[in-house]
């Protein structure tokens, strides 16, 4: 009789298709995934220690680069610590700000990620188009940061700069563009035979396995559980304006791309209510000192990010340093369910999987 024996292969930490510097063992019989284990570690950058050697406001650059993708929302999280350890109070104009900035950078994220997801299927056209609109979207943060990517501009009891001039009218331009683009992309990708046949009934990830992981954001809300800390532990202002929690059923990866779009035209929705219900004053607290020293305590601040629950650890011992600063990674826990899910596919189901989990490396390794 014909006799088989499986064999061990490493795919990454050198390899596109793990979307990063991730390393999976797989134990293969054939092309099918008997085993996988997942290696992280090798994008260490001690980002969490040089905080502790850095002035509460110098880490603020610091956060830019941990999730990359979604400068402003890190900027933010970390801020919130900050303030709940400072008792530093945010006025009103600068917490619609931020959430609309914060939106925006949502709908960034959540447009790399369907590109990726459609060219890790083959289907490239889907990713120039979310890159094209994207350029769209950085072109609002360079007028009101003047950066890009790594945008700094959230600070302590506000942000950096007001909005400037034009910014409301184009950013209004904006999402109505993009509602109608969203429903390209869906009809374009999510609806074609061949992405469908690629990733539905892939990577099933089941409601009690997402909770027992710690699996939040999309990847959790694919599985049919209903968890939004903007809705169900509502920080900042978020309690005042309308949206719904898209839901997938089958937690596959092709729900997990059915709820990006669809928090797509949340965000655009909370946008467009923040930008006609700010009011005037200031945008940042006044007398904030730049070497903040804050009162021997400690603080946690959480907030929705496009990968999930991102948290800011902080212990202050009353210098202008902080004695501990941990970050909460969404990613980190998004790929603890890889061995999971991943057995019993093919090889290629593996980057689909990956893909459709969505972790970003600068954050998960740290």
């Amino acid at each position: 009789m014909l006799r088989t024996e499986d064999i061990q292969i490493n795919m990454g930490p050198q390899h596109p298709a793990t979307h990063g510097v991730l390393r999976l063992e797989l134990k293969i019989d054939g092309e099918e995934i008997v085993e996988a284990t997942p290696y992280i570690g090798y994008l260490h950058r001690g980002i969490e220690k040089i905080a502790e050697n850095r002035t509460y406001t110098q880490i603020i650059p610091l956060t830019d680069r941990l999730d990359y993708t979604v400068s402003m929302i890190n900027n933010w999280v970390y801020a919130l610590a900050v303030e709940k350890l400072a008792g530093i109070v945010v006025p009103e104009r600068a917490e619609y700000i931020r959430v609309i900035m914060a939106e925006l950078n949502r709908i960034v994220s959540h447009l790399i990620t369907t590109g990726v997801n459609g060219m890790d299927a083959g289907a490239f056209t889907i990713w120039f188009y979310c890159i094209r609109d994207r350029e769209l979207l950085w072109d609002l943060f360079e007028m009101v940061c003047g950066a890009r990517l790594t945008h700094n501009y959230i600070r302590f009891g506000g942000v950096s700069y007001d909005l400037p001039d034009g910014f409301k009218e184009k950013t209004v331009e904006l999402c109505e563009y993009l509602k109608d683009k969203v429903d390209e992309y869906e009809n374009l990708l999510l609806n074609n035979y061949i992405f469908q046949k690629r990733n539905k009934g892939i990577g099933i990830l089941s409601e009690e396995d997402a909770v027992a992981h710690g699996v939040t954001g999309p990847a959790l809300r694919a599985s049919g559980v209903n968890w939004d800390l903007r809705k169900h532990a509502p920080y900042s202002i978020y309690d005042r304006f309308d949206f719904e929690v898209p839901l997938g059923e089958a937690g596959d990866n092709w729900d997990r791309a059915k709820v990006r779009l669809d928090e797509i035209r949340q965000s655009i929705r909370i946008i467009r209510q923040a930008l006609n219900s700010m009011p005037g004053g200031e945008f940042r607290t006044p007398g904030v000192p730049r070497i903040l020293k804050p009162e021997l305590g400690e603080a946690y601040s959480r907030i929705e990010g496009p990968r999930g629950e991102y948290g800011v650890y902080l212990v202050s011992d009353g210098s202008a340093k902080p004695l501990r600063w941990k970050f909460r990674s969404a990613g980190f826990s998004n790929i603890s369910v890889l061995p999971l899910i991943l057995k019993g596919l093919k090889i290629p189901d593996a980057a689909l999987v990956i893909g459709a989990l969505d972790p970003c490396f600068g954050e998960v390794d740290r």
